[in-house]
């Protein structure tokens, strides 16, 4: 599985990153270039998240998440006018209808040179679910750590803020946490996956959601 290479949030108040989200939004939406740039930025580790659990094992390293989800930004930004959304809930599914495309495109690209037949591989549809589903399934995160809705909702959109956490994990806890709680794999199943006895990944699952307990209880004392 490929390591997930996401950047570390700043850190500041809830209520600030908020704020800054708010005002950043609507100096996009009135097409200042800088504030879209600074804007999109806040979600590459969202769509880093996303773009790696739509990678098949037997595609990797040949494409890669990191340069999906750079073609996808830069469209973003240069198409941004297009974007009619109001709010961060609807900037982020516009943002995974570009990344649902873009990785229709890479993989395809990437299947017609191999001679591969691409009618069943590639679809827009099949993607677009999958990352619609992807995108639901990280709440379950959240919800093992410990994270109410409701705290959540007091923030930001609740999964670019997990996104967020799990950028400041080390990579073999993002990567069981991906594996259980998004993929839905049994352990026997991550073990296989992670090269590890079924037992040690136990342990290991069970360390990551303590650490990303540690951070989402460290976030609501900064907060309070």
């Amino acid at each position: 599985m490929t390591s997930l290479c996401l950047e570390d949030p700043q850190s500041s108040s809830a209520e600030g990153r908020l704020a800054f989200q708010r005002e950043l939004l609507a100096a996009a939406r009135r097409g200042n270039r800088q504030s879209i740039g600074e804007l999109l930025t806040q979600y590459r580790n969202y769509l880093m998240l996303l773009a790696t659990m739509q990678i098949e094992s037997r595609l990797q390293p040949r494409v890669s998440p990191s340069d999906i989800v750079q073609e996808t930004m830069l469209k973003a930004h240069r198409h941004f006018a297009q974007f009619r959304g109001q709010s961060e809930r609807e900037l982020l599914a516009w943002l995974r209808q570009i990344l649902v495309a873009n990785l229709a495109r890479f993989v395809e690209h990437y299947l017609l040179a191999a001679k591969r037949d691409i009618r069943r591989e590639v679809s827009l549809e099949r993607l677009g679910a999958a990352i619609e589903s992807s995108s639901a399934r990280l709440r379950s995160i959240a919800a093992a750590a410990g994270q109410s809705p409701s705290a959540a909702a007091q923030r930001r959109e609740e999964t670019v803020e997990l996104a967020d956490r799990l950028a400041q994990l080390p990579a073999h806890y993002r990567e069981v946490l991906v594996l259980r709680n998004i993929q839905g794999l049994s352990f026997e199943e991550a073990a296989a996956q992670l090269n590890r006895p079924i037992g040690a990944t136990r342990m290991l699952w069970l360390r990551a959601i303590e650490k990303l307990r540690a951070l989402y209880r460290r976030a609501e004392e900064q907060d309070a």
